[in-house]
This record gives C-alpha cells, sequence and structure tokens, in this order.
C-alpha cells in the first residue's frame, strides 16, 4: 500500500507560522478525502481539519480562523497552513487519506508517518 509522506514540521515561536504538506510515496489513481490530525504528548490523537476532493472544508474549534486546509489534485497533495500557532499546538501532526490505489481498486485509509511541530511561548 502506498504510504503517505509529511514535511514542514519544526521548531516556531508563538504568534509565528508553519506550513505542512503532505503527498503519496507512490503513483496512485486518485485520493478522496484528505485530512490532518495531531497527537500531543498522553493526549488521544485528535482531528485537525479535513477536506473532500471537491474542497469541502471542516476545522476542528479549537484551530478555525488559524488553520487552513487546502489540496492541489494535480499533485495529490494536502496542505496545511498555521498561522499564529499557540504552545498549545504543540503536537505530532499526521496526515491521512482515503486512497484509490488503481482505476478498478477499492479505496484503503493511508496515514504518514507524522511530522513534529513545537511552538515555543
Amino acid at each position: 500500500q502506498v504510504q503517505l509522506v509529511e514535511s514542514g514540521g519544526g521548531l516556531v515561536q508563538a504568534g509565528g507560522s508553519l506550513r505542512l504538506a503532505c503527498a503519496p510515496s507512490g503513483n496512485i489513481f486518485s485520493v478522496a478525502t484528505m485530512a490532518w490530525y495531531r497527537q500531543a504528548p498522553g493526549k488521544q490523537r485528535e482531528l485537525v481539519a479535513t477536506i473532500t476532493r471537491d474542497g469541502s472544508t471542516n476545522y476542528a474549534d479549537s484551530v478555525k480562523g488559524r488553520f487552513t486546509i487546502s489540496r492541489d489534485n494535480t499533485k495529490r497533495t494536502v496542505y496545511l497552513q498555521m498561522n499564529r500557532l499557540k504552545p498549545e499546538d504543540t503536537a505530532v501532526y499526521y496526515c491521512n487519506a482515503g486512497v484509490i490505489a488503481t482505476p478498478v481498486g477499492v479505496e484503503y485509509d493511508s496515514w504518514g508517518q507524522g511530522t513534529q511541530v513545537t511552538v515555543s511561548s
């Protein structure tokens, strides 16, 4: 199965910005809904934002107005623009997508390995 690969994490001061990107590691036919999750130390993984193939978005209340999810369907890539970052945004961020590998394949759930985002106060 094709894995997802995230990039763009790092260390930033509170109030700063980061942009995450995620793309499949190999060739695939298409991608359905794409999403970003995050998991802070000692906490459960939580949904941050989702975007459908036609661009409809949904956000967790904690990031509304600060984060923007977008996608490039030609590149099979999803982005997460994070502005006005807060220390409580510190977590490992995971990309998730419904992947269809071939024209006759079935959709399966794919995850990335995660990228660390650390926001210092």
